[in-house]
């Protein structure tokens, strides 16, 4: 079985670049958004071992002054499961629950700062017109001993980049 992430209109996964109330620096610099899924392959549901697997979130800013600091944070939804401690893809009416992490060592759940999960941040100073791209990972997991159904299994995870 697979799993890859989908968004509603094509292929990858779903990208929401959100600026509620824009600060000074959104209107100075364009940020954009792409991600590839974490694809895990073949789950093996009687295996002690956990599938891991990874994906990335890939920022690029480009300024339109020269000199300008640009910090945003990315957030990860809780896709279809509707809560981050038990995230879930599905295969018609089977599921398997996996995480997504910020770290290597799969310990701190990327979400959105809230029950518990952490988001990434970061910030840097832009060139005059000179794009600067920075690629973060999305470690994913599912967890061992899971029965599972075959079939292909997924879920839509949305990223939210705030700046």
């Amino acid at each position: 079985m697979t799993w890859r992430w989908r968004s509603s209109a094509a292929l990858g996964f779903a990208t929401l670049l959100a600026c509620a109330s824009p600060p000074a620096q959104a209107l100075f610099a364009s940020c954009t958004t792409s991600a590839s899924g974490v694809a895990f392959g073949t789950y093996p549901p009687f295996s002690a071992s956990p599938t891991d697997s990874t994906g990335t979130v890939t920022v690029t800013c480009t300024p339109l002054l020269a000199g300008l600091l640009v910090s945003y944070t990315i957030a990860l939804s809780t896709g279809s499961s509707g809560n981050y401690a038990s995230r879930s893809m599905s295969s018609g009416v089977s599921t398997l629950q996996y995480q997504l992490y910020t770290d290597s060592a799969r310990s701190t759940v990327w979400g959105d700062g809230s029950a518990g999960t952490a988001t990434i941040s970061d910030s840097y100073l832009l060139d005059l017109l000179v794009p600067k791209t920075r690629n973060y990972t999305v470690y994913g997991r599912i967890p061992a001993l899971q029965p599972a159904s075959p079939g292909a299994y997924g879920d839509t995870i949305m990223v939210t980049v705030t700046y």
